[in-house]
């Protein structure tokens, strides 16, 4: 695949483009508004500065650059793989809209093992109905976004089989727990990776599903098999899901 890296500047950035020399892929292009422009170098600071040929877009930059993304992928009718979180609604919906005319594949978090992840958290959920639920996730010092888009990714999968639901999002209130609550906790610390934990209290026993992230590769394979898997897609949004149904 020849791939466009959108946020090479940033960490996910660096370590997808890495990967995609290791594994026999080319650069069509890396753009970050770190960069200044040098086409003879295949860097640029604007996703329309660039007008060569490309397979597909990876984008892992920030979710205040979805409108433009979209718009570009669209005008050039590329697949799009969006690994960025943290989207408005506003956002969420320029997203949706160009699924309409191109193969968009969105996900929270670009690890196969979180896409378990989530598929454990929906059984237990459905298994459990009386257990109280909490998620604590633990990332870098650095992230912008609180929860992470994991975390949120995991409550939805919960809410999925618990319908009435309700996110209590950092708990900072006196007050007694509410039945139909999910408790959902942020620690940013250190050069942590990721880890989620999705704990189902039941009062007689404990039970805890974790994911813990060693290094950000895991996150640039997954979005290297997304791009993958987007290739002669029709026009949608597309998950880890489809992925497995694939």
């Amino acid at each position: 695949m020849n791939i466009i890296v959108n946020g090479a500047g940033g960490r996910m950035g660096g370590v997808l483009c890495n990967l995609i020399k290791q594994t026999g892929h080319t650069l069509a292009a890396r753009v970050s508004v770190e960069f200044t422009t040098d086409a003879a170098a295949g860097v640029y600071q604007t996703l329309g500065e660039f007008t060569g040929d490309a397979d597909c877009v990876i984008d892992f930059s920030n979710h205040t650059a979805i409108p433009a993304l979209c718009d570009y992928c669209v005008s050039r009718d590329l697949p799009v793989v969006i690994a960025t979180t943290g989207l408005s609604e506003e956002e969420l919906a320029c997203v949706q809209t160009a699924a309409n005319d191109i193969p968009v594949f969105r996900s929270a978090n670009m690890s196969l093992g979180v896409a378990l992840l989530s598929c454990l958290t929906k059984i237990a959920a459905k298994a459990l109905p009386d257990a109280d639920i909490e998620i604590v996730e633990a990332h870098h010092n650095q992230k912008l976004d609180v929860p992470s888009g994991t975390a949120l990714l995991l409550a939805d999968a919960v809410k999925d089989v618990r319908p009435d639901a309700v996110f209590n999002v950092g708990r900072h209130e006196n007050g007694k727990r509410q039945k139909n609550e999910i408790g959902i906790h942020s620690l940013r610390m250190g050069n942590e990776v990721g880890t989620h934990e999705v704990i189902f209290a039941l009062g007689s026993q404990v039970i805890t599903l974790k994911h813990e992230a060693e290094n950000r590769a895991l996150f640039a394979e997954g979005a290297l098999a997304a791009a993958a898997f987007l290739l002669g897609k029709a026009p949608a949004i597309y998950t880890m899901d489809d992925i497995f149904d694939d």
